[in-house]
């Protein structure tokens, strides 16, 4: 592929950064412009294009392609006008399959949650069995930085990647479908068309699909055919898996659905039970998704990741039998905490502390449904913890699971979990006595 106009890229994190070098190196007196919403548009080589000024760019053509940002939503109005000038929107993944999918396995897994943890199973399954792997999208690498080096290619995708992905891979998998991105995509309708574009397509590549997307009736129908639905582990291989997850540092059952899931593609893909076993026993769970620290005798649970309520009901169920004070809300995104808000209490909840703006929602939701727990509403994390250990008596662990982003209050989910820790290393270093 070789671009004869300039190219402006729309966003400036780590996809642009990825796809900056790869133009670079490919084509290094090519002009690259760059724009962005918010922030800084430091990215190397290229001409800052303030966002009021591109559709006048647009009109004089200035640039013959825009490469987006999965964050940037595909549905502003500026891509349709864009379009309609016959200038191209592509992205860094489907730049990749252009240049490189030919002659290599694309495993893709997309869900709500879980698709992290599922990829990063799969990849250390098959290369345990012994099998050229590479892993690329949300984690891993950008999808260009992986180029060529490998056979098989996992890829895992968020549902901005999938809505346009214009490629086909040879097997793909959903964990689950859950409302979560309303503000990208404009509607929790448009979420799920663009979720299950990745597998609602011609080709009848196999699909696999976590225990969650089984019971979904919108992913039966993008299934199309339940023939394309991979076979199931047999028994033998189940409770092997099974025992390996109890004795790795998975927590909860949605992880061991995980892990049977991961396991699934990797028979499909080639791999050997050995090296699925090994895989399990290799994982290190990521950052930010039930990462545990202790201080003073109290357990402190970072799973700043979780931005759905089922996710946080997820990490409520991996500390079974434990008094829990929930830490939870933050940037708006239609969350409804109704259902969650009444399993509360059966999680062994005894505090809430209900972060802006979504907190207020999930406060009064709990109220209703369980009196007896404590509700806080702090203003902000700092806060929140200040008041969690004036009362930490009456808790074992505290959970950061918010089911909801972080934007309002940080600039990513990893940032808030980073204050978390701090502020409880902080406050609770010295043991209660």
């Amino acid at each position: 592929m070789r671009f004869e106009e300039p190219i402006l890229l729309y966003g400036a994190g780590r996809e642009a950064l990825s796809t900056r070098a790869f133009l670079k190196a490919s084509q290094p007196d090519l002009e690259v412009f760059v724009t962005v919403d918010s922030g800084a548009a430091d990215i190397p080589d290229t001409a800052f294009m303030a966002p009021e000024d591109i559709k006048d760019a647009i009109r004089a053509h200035r640039f013959g392609d825009i490469i987006k940002s999965p964050g940037v939503s595909r549905y502003k109005p500026v891509f349709d006008i864009a379009r309609d000038a016959g200038i191209a929107v592509t992205s860094n993944l489907n730049l990749w399959g252009h240049m490189f999918r030919d002659g290599r396995t694309v495993i893709a897994i997309t869900g709500t949650k879980g698709k992290s943890t599922t990829a990063t199973l799969l990849h250390l399954m098959l290369t345990r069995s012994g099998i050229d792997a590479g892993l690329a999208g949300n984690v891993g690498v950008a999808p260009l930085d992986i180029a060529d080096t490998h056979a098989v290619v996992i890829f895992e995708l968020s549902s901005y990647q999938t809505a346009d992905m214009n490629f086909l891979p040879d097997i793909a998998a959903v964990t689950n479908l859950y409302p979560e991105h309303v503000d990208w995509h404009g509607s929790v309708e448009r979420y799920y068309h663009d979720k299950l574009h990745l597998i609602d397509r011609d080709g009848g590549f196999p699909v696999a699909l976590g225990a969650p997307a089984r019971r979904n009736a919108l992913v039966a129908k993008a299934i199309r055919d339940p023939r394309r639905l991979l076979p199931d582990l047999n028994s033998d291989d189940q409770a092997t898996i099974t025992a390996a997850v109890a004795r790795s540092r998975l927590k909860g059952a949605h992880n061991l659905d995980n892990a049977l899931l991961a396991a699934q593609i990797a028979r499909a893909a080639g791999g050997t039970l050995d090296g699925i076993v090994q895989g399990i026993a290799a994982f290190m769970p990521l950052a930010h998704r039930l990462e545990e620290h202790n201080f003073g005798g109290t357990l402190f649970v970072d799973d700043s990741i979780a931005t759905t309520p089922e996710a946080t009901k997820a990490a409520l169920a991996s500390y079974p039998g434990q008094r829990l004070a929930l830490i939870a809300g933050g940037h708006e995104r239609e969350q409804d905490y109704t259902e969650l808000a009444g399993l509360l209490l059966g999680y062994g909840v005894t505090t809430l502390a209900c972060l802006p703006v979504t907190g207020t929602r999930l406060a009064t939701a709990t109220q209703n449904a369980a009196p007896s727990i404590v509700v806080l509403s702090p203003p902000d994390l700092e806060t929140a913890m200040q008041m969690l250990h004036a009362k930490r008596d009456q808790f074992d662990a505290v959970i950061l699971s918010p089911g909801a982003p972080s934007y309002n209050q940080f600039k990513n989910f990893e940032e808030r979990g980073r204050r978390f820790i701090e502020l409880a290393e902080a406050l609770f270093a010295s043991p209660l006595t």
